[in-house]
């Protein structure tokens, strides 16, 4: 992954959001991707769009077809609701399928993904799925998908999303599940474009995590993840610790069920790197 290729990064959270993140210390979701990218090509540029700032323009169709391709953080947007900022996403999803360009994202990208391609997104009827998902499955089209190769058949993963993918459009595989989400991870292939997509978030580490839960602190204590700040601030130290110390941490990992595949960068990226590999490079499988 030498030859320098230009990416879009269009990150949804508005500059009052973004200032949220900011308070707790928490990287901002586009900076997260570019991280990611740096560090997995490292001569690869990007362009962050703050797409829901006012009076911001989306790329030219001259713009966006120069980019390698387009990479998508999570948002506190709702993919159903009937918002200009919404609607600026949509379009340029759409735009980028037309051109070929490809686009990977997390969290509310797979509702992209899926609903600019004829699915459906809905609140979910259990509501939120916060922190640790276990027991996220490979489905046997996962099995076989180069976005999914290195994952283990059984992992678990970072989330925190209200909404999920209540219809998947004919043109997507499903790639994995679990229990909470039927729908964790997504490959669409769209007029001229692929847009491969997780629910959960490849671009977190436990430190994020921990970062992420002080940011919505408030929230969750009154959707009663925790019982009170101390119960928060306890567990949110923890899997920062476990960042800090991932190998000294036995009894934690094992309290909090942290295994390799949330610890390991290459297991728990392995979905943004194969689809550099495999996407954007267009490499062989064999």
């Amino acid at each position: 992954m030498t030859s320098k290729k230009r990416f879009l990064i269009p990150d949804g959270y508005s500059k009052e959001s973004r200032d949220e993140f900011d308070r707790v210390g928490m990287t901002l979701a586009g900076k997260l991707y570019a991280g990611l990218l740096m560090k997995r090509m490292p001569q690869a540029e990007y362009d962050i769009w703050y797409s829901s700032d006012p009076g911001v323009e989306a790329p030219s169709d001259e713009e966006l077809e120069s980019y390698a391709g387009v990479i998508w953080p999570g948002c506190n947007l709702t993919i159903y609701h009937d918002d200009p900022r919404v609607h600026n996403h949509l379009r340029l999803c759409e735009r980028a399928y037309e051109a070929g360009v490809p686009q990977f994202g997390s969290c509310w990208a797979i509702q992209l993904a899926t609903q600019v391609a004829g699915g459906t997104t809905e609140p979910h009827p259990k509501g939120r799925e916060m922190g640790i998902a276990n027991n996220i499955r490979l489905t046997e089209a996962g099995v076989r998908h180069p976005m999914m190769k290195g994952k283990p058949p059984v992992f678990s993963h970072f989330v925190s999303h209200d909404d999920y993918v209540s219809h998947v459009p004919d043109c997507a595989e499903v790639l994995a599940g679990n229990y909470w989400c039927d729908v964790q991870a997504v490959a669409v292939t769209y007029k001229k474009g692929v847009f491969w997509a997780t629910q959960y978030h490849p671009e977190y580490d436990l430190n994020e995590m921990a970062c992420l839960i002080h940011a919505r602190e408030e929230r969750l204590i009154k959707q009663g993840w925790f019982s009170d700040k101390e119960d928060l601030v306890n567990y949110a130290d923890k899997l920062a610790q476990v960042f800090r110390e991932p190998d000294n941490t036995k009894n934690i990992r094992w309290q909090l069920k942290i295994d390799d595949d949330i610890v390991l960068d290459d297991i728990r990226e392995c979905e943004f790197v194969n689809w550099l590999k495999y996407a954007v490079l267009r490499e062989s499988l064999v």
